[in-house]
């Protein structure tokens, strides 16, 4: 019988052990506890209440992805072209409204052929456009002159981005490349400016997408929250914590961060016993299942005071060959399906497909205390832009 103990007690340490390490590993301490805790406060709306979805599908768009040759790149942005508005087609949500995809496109990256294949997708309210940035070892002014270097490039010669129409700033929201928002890799790589959220916001950056970064060591300890972060200009990760957004709230912070949804995917488990990272990424291995969608809006992420506006914000990176079949094929064309037939019955459920300019605006009106259906506040400050043609010329 000691013998037995023994083993027993041996396979439970080794078993534990291996717990440990998955959580060091995949960087799960940072926020499992407030994950435990569910710190971000789901509320729930009065019985009888109609709930509203926004959802928000954002992409860091990148066609040159892997180091692509130039026929790769050209091909990857055709298939988008072609194929997205035929998935589109047969959808709608409460407003009638088609599906809605955010192109964060990487400055880096930019070509102007590219760039006229979205604003194709863009004119058929099928997309539109906002930022995205891979950098490492920047100063903030190399920060500041790629940021309006890049902007005012896309609102010259491709009218994609939103003006302001007191100051002609260009309004964006923006994405970070590798996670690494306000410096915020451990290893000081991939950024290296640590007063990044004052710069966005000076430059025109009205909120950021980034998160989830899970299992990456950039996760905030902050999750499944709307908030706003302020800047301590000498350290990074100044975003790890914030004060939500809530309704009659100022507003006040150096950046609104809008999160989707991060926890722990019990019905999905390795070795069938550990739960998987639920951090919002569709791809081909982990698809838009009718399973996750109601996990995503079970999360329950909104603005304070408003929880009957619940904001689903996922994200992929679009350009990957391993994953189009799914982001623009029969996958996706559930998982639509899924969100209309049992989100939108205009009783309990309303459906909003969004942009993040859109999220963004009706996160404000959620702020200014408006209630009612959040789909009449889409351009509530800030517009959409017109993506009208325009002239070639020399960036």
């Amino acid at each position: 019988m000691k013998i037995v103990a023994f083993i027993i007690v041996a396979l439970l340490v080794l078993c534990a052990a291996a717990v440990l390490r998955l959580v060091w590993k995949r960087n799960i301490l940072g926020w499992l506890w407030s994950y435990l805790r569910r710190d971000w406060a789901i509320a729930r709306p009065p019985a009888g209440t109609t709930k509203h979805v926004m959802f928000c599908f954002v992409d860091h768009y990148e066609p040159m992805w892997a180091a692509a040759d130039y026929e790769t790149e050209v091909a990857r942005v055709a298939r988008w072209r072609s194929e997205y508005p035929r998935l589109c087609a047969s959808h709608r949500d409460a407003d009638g409204r088609p599906p809605v995809h955010s192109f964060f496109y990487p400055e880096e990256e930019y070509r102007r052929e590219h760039m006229d294949a979205l604003v194709e997708l863009c004119r058929m309210e099928l997309g539109e456009i906002d930022v995205h940035l891979h950098h490492h070892d920047d100063t903030e002014a190399g920060l500041r002159e790629k940021l309006q270097r890049f902007t005012s490039l896309l609102v010259r010669d491709h009218d994609a981005l939103p003006v302001d129409a007191v100051t002609g700033q260009p309004r964006w929201g923006f994405i970070h490349g590798n996670w690494s928002l306000d410096n915020s890799h451990p290893s000081g790589e991939m950024c290296g400016v640590d007063n990044e959220l004052i710069v966005l916001r000076e430059e025109g950056c009205y909120a950021d997408f980034t998160l989830p970064a899970a299992p990456d060591p950039c996760q905030t300890r902050t999750i499944n929250s709307i908030y706003y972060a302020t800047d301590v200009a000498d350290q990074p990760k100044s975003h790890d914590r914030g004060r939500r957004a809530r309704v009659g709230g100022d507003g006040s912070g150096d950046m609104l961060l809008i999160q989707g949804p991060l926890g722990l995917r019990w019905d999905s488990r390795k070795f069938g016993i550990l739960p998987r990272i639920e951090n919002a990424d569709v791809r081909t291995s982990s698809p838009p299942t009718p399973e996750r969608i109601d996990a995503w809006i079970r999360t329950g992420i909104h603005v304070e005071g408003r929880p009957e506006w619940i904001f689903v914000k996922v994200h992929t990176h679009g350009t990957q060959e391993r994953d189009m079949d799914t982001l623009l094929g029969p996958a996706m064309d559930r998982a639509f399906s899924h969100l209309e037939s049992r989100y939108n019955d205009g009783r309990e459920w309303k459906l909003h497909y969004v942009s993040a300019r859109e999220a963004y605006n009706i996160v404000k009106a959620a702020e200014a205390g408006l209630a009612g259906d959040p789909g009449q506040h889409r351009d509530y400050l800030i517009p959409r832009p017109a993506y009208a043609p325009r002239t070639a010329q020399v960036s």
